[in-house]
């Protein structure tokens, strides 16, 4: 197989790796997120933290995959992602440690004290997604990347509008899919709230997505180097949220689950599509662009871990698929005397 083969397989990979992640960890962060704006009581509290609880730590295998997978296939990318986004990436880990340390101490604290981990299990969770939208936002609207492919950013090349909108829309999309979660695994007045909430929340949606779209394109030129696959992905984005929305109310709760996690999938569609063939753009000059070809590692490198993801993967989907399998059940209501 010849490099450019590899380095577009690779790069194809990297957004289902990412796309498996949003997917999966993005209902997690919504329920998170969910502990204290759907929940009323601890018993409540309780019973959507165990909607996760045997799952959540495996669904964020995916963005560590994605991570080795890229330091591995596109170590240059790699590099520059990482280094030019250092702080914002460290808030995401420090979402991300928080989060897995508040399901842990939680179940150890006692009823006076675990409303001190429910608030940082609802804080990481809404720190990751929001700063992973400020950070694939700003990076697609074009970074100060020098001709070493060093970033020398400011505040606002970070923080701005488009970036917020960004990280508010990919906040707001694992909000809903966690409540569409919620709905599918939980018995009894927090399914129904869930949904309720979701009803009202997608024409929220509807706008921040009108909105986002015309930041696109005004703020990045996707339009121009890829008019066809964006609008694709556009219309994509808009038409599992609709198809979701639609589904919620139709009490369909397992196929509003899934185009919500669609709808996230295609965002990450949407970013990836619009790279290519570069996997950083510079706002300095187009010839500073960080492209596939340059960026990857050696043809040897590329084979070498082709070859492992063939026989890998597949064990990995099979044994994501046996863990939801197994606890497939509803959650209901902790009894008295249960709630941890």
């Amino acid at each position: 197989m010849s490099a450019s083969v590899l380095q577009i397989l690779w790069f194809i990979l990297l957004a289902v790796l990412f796309s498996g992640f949003f997917f999966l960890d993005g209902f997690d962060f919504g329920v998170g997120m969910a502990v204290k704006t759907l929940a009323y009581n601890d018993a409540e509290r309780t019973q959507i933290v165990r909607t996760i609880g045997p799952v959540w730590d495996g669904n964020e295998v995916w963005l560590i995959t994605a991570g080795g997978a890229m330091f591995a296939s596109f170590p240059y990318w790699y590099a520059t992602l990482f280094s030019g986004y250092y702080i914002i990436l460290l808030i995401i880990l420090v979402g991300l440690i928080i989060r897995g340390v508040s399901f842990e101490f939680r179940s150890k604290s006692s009823a006076a004290h675990r409303h001190i981990w429910d608030n940082i299990m609802a804080i990481g969770s809404f720190l990751v997604p929001f700063f992973f939208g400020i950070m694939f936002i700003s990076m697609i609207k074009g970074m100060p990347i020098d001709a070493n492919g060093n970033i020398y950013g400011h505040f606002f090349d970070y923080i701005n509008w488009f970036s917020v909108v960004g990280g508010v829309a990919l906040t707001l999309l694992c909000y809903l899919h966690g409540l569409n979660y919620i709905t599918l695994k939980t018995k009894g007045v927090i399914s129904d709230r869930a949904q309720n909430y979701a009803h009202a929340l997608y024409w929220v949606l509807y706008v921040g997505e009108v909105i986002f779209a015309l930041l696109l394109f005004f703020q990045t030129d996707f339009l121009k180097v890829h008019p066809i696959l964006t609008l694709i992905c556009l219309a994509l984005i808009v038409g599992f949220s609709v198809a979701a929305h639609v589904s919620t109310f139709k009490n369909k709760q397992g196929i509003a689950l899934t185009f919500s996690g669609l709808t996230l999938i295609s965002l990450v569609a949407l970013i990836f599509c619009g790279l290519f063939p570069r996997v950083m753009i510079s706002s300095i000059s187009s010839k500073y662009d960080l492209m596939i070809q340059s960026a990857s590692s050696s043809n040897y490198t590329l084979v070498v871990m082709t070859i492992a993801t063939v026989i890998l993967v597949p064990c990995v989907l099979a044994y994501t698929i046996w863990a939801y399998w197994i606890f497939r059940k509803r959650i209901a209501m902790p009894k008295i005397g249960e709630v941890k």
